[in-house]
């Protein structure tokens, strides 16, 4: 059966629109052509402001660098995937141990599946982090810093000095994107700064992130993709993006 261009177009608009992202070859595949021939479909619906292409595939055109929705916007979003990532989280956490939650939905489900532990210090910059572990026997340390209304998020140079007198054992960064061949990024360059200092002070940094996230770069990077030591995601993930990762040494788990 031959597909138009023109139909074959309008069905990638569709899958790009209900999956929030698609990959060139994943289209070649489903729509037995080249992947030439998607490469020049997504240059074209891109051209007309249709979707927003990227590395190796495209995104919608809603999806840009600047975009920076806010916490309650995100917390509908991949829902599932977020609980289940928080649960893996959860099981690599330790009593005794010194953790580093960053502002973000999947961090927040993560402060809820550590309520139960005994003796845990969490340092973090989210005010509603430290509000979900309030009246448990976690300690928690607050950043201080400048409130981001957007994300709960406390930034600037206070937050960045307090972090640099600590230590912690584990990072848990949540990202809005991430790039496997040029890292993890953030809408917001204040909070790009916080979160490189995090990775600084912790002993290991492990990005919980829901497979959406990848292929995507916002405005500032944080750290590339070597900086970290794990990823947990979904089993959404594109198989050229787990490839990219096992290739850079890092490990994976997949929920």
């Amino acid at each position: 059966m031959i597909v138009l261009n023109e139909e074959r177009r309008r069905a990638i608009l569709e899958l790009v629109n209900r999956d929030g992202r698609v990959l060139v070859p994943e289209l070649a595949r489903r729509f037995q052509t080249s992947q030439v021939t998607i490469r020049k479909d997504l240059e074209v619906l891109h051209s007309l402001r249709q979707l927003h292409r990227t590395h190796g595939g495209a995104l919608p055109a809603r999806d840009r660098a600047l975009d920076d929705p806010s916490l309650r916007e995100k917390e509908h979003l991949h829902r599932k995937q977020k609980l289940r990532i928080a649960e893996a989280a959860a099981r690599m956490v330790t009593n005794g141990q010194v953790i580093i939650l960053d502002s973000g939905t999947t961090t927040t489900a993560i402060a809820r599946a550590l309520r139960s532990f005994q003796e845990l210090t969490v340092i973090t910059n989210a005010v509603n982090i430290a509000a979900e572990l309030a009246g448990t026997s976690i300690e928690v340390i607050l950043t201080g810093g400048t409130l981001r209304k957007n994300s709960f998020s406390l930034v600037g140079p206070m937050a960045e000095d307090t972090l640099r007198r600590l230590n912690a054992d584990l990072l848990f960064l949540a990202v809005d994107g991430f790039d496997a061949g040029y890292g993890l990024t953030t809408p917001n360059l204040l909070e790009a700064k916080v979160n490189r200092v995090m990775v600084e002070v912790a002993k290991r940094t492990v990005a919980v992130c829901d497979a959406s996230k990848f292929g995507r770069r916002s405005l500032s990077l944080i750290v590339p993709t070597s900086a970290l030591h794990e990823v947990i995601t979904d089993k959404g993930i594109a198989k050229t993006d787990l490839r990219a990762l096992k290739k850079a040494g890092i490990e994976v788990t997949l929920v």
